[in-house]
């Protein structure tokens, strides 16, 4: 978990994210992630961070 923690947080155009641990033999069932609450939000198996990407258009 130490490794996940210092990976940046991935930023996302839309409200939902999806994550499957990069796929293959090394990955996990693929999960979406709501991101309309603010901060970031992890992948349950992996820790991977992701936030929704802010324009700034937007209040």
């Amino acid at each position: 978990m130490e490794m996940i923690a210092k990976e940046s947080i991935r930023l996302s155009k839309t409200r939902i994210a999806a994550c499957d641990g990069g796929g293959g033999p090394l990955g996990h069932p693929k999960i979406f992630i709501n991101l309309d609450k603010p901060g970031a939000h992890s992948c349950t198996y992996y820790g991977l961070r992701f936030e929704l990407e802010h324009h700034e258009h937007d209040h």
